[in-house]
């Protein structure tokens, strides 16, 4: 799979602006911090919600990598104990949306993630800065 040279946008939403999904959705999955997710059947599936059941448990940022990595293409959402803080490594990851716990400024949150524009390092999406043509 190719990197590209730009980062998505990370969508941030508050948990009032989300509905709750038709759980007779089949194009969508919410998934659990430990559930095994290299082999998992992804045909159809339009969005894959990751959890955070604590902010110091960061399972789900090494899920939403492997997924991207493994050609997913549709919306990877963090849900459950999402701080602002953590909205950049969320994007850099592999997450396109972001639902922030209660009490979150999303306003913030979008500040904070104007601060960088690039990275030396690569993440799931583009090439370490090293690795771009001069």
């Amino acid at each position: 799979m190719p990197l590209r040279t730009e980062t998505t946008a990370l969508r941030i939403l508050s948990a009032a602006s989300v509905s709750a999904s038709d759980p007779a959705d089949a194009s969508h999955l919410h998934l659990a911090n430990d559930t095994e997710v290299h082999n998992l059947a992804l045909e159809g599936i339009t969005c894959i919600a990751l959890d955070f059941p604590k902010f110091t448990d960061g399972r789900a940022f090494s899920q939403a990598h492997v997924l991207r990595r493994r050609g997913f293409a549709g919306d990877i959402r963090a849900t459950g104990d999402v701080l602002i803080d953590q909205l950049l490594q969320l994007q850099r990851s592999g997450f396109s949306s972001a639902v922030l716990r209660e009490g979150q400024d999303a306003a913030h949150g979008a500040r904070l993630l104007a601060h960088y524009s690039g990275f030396y390092q690569g993440d799931v999406e583009n090439l370490p800065h090293f690795a771009r043509a001069a």
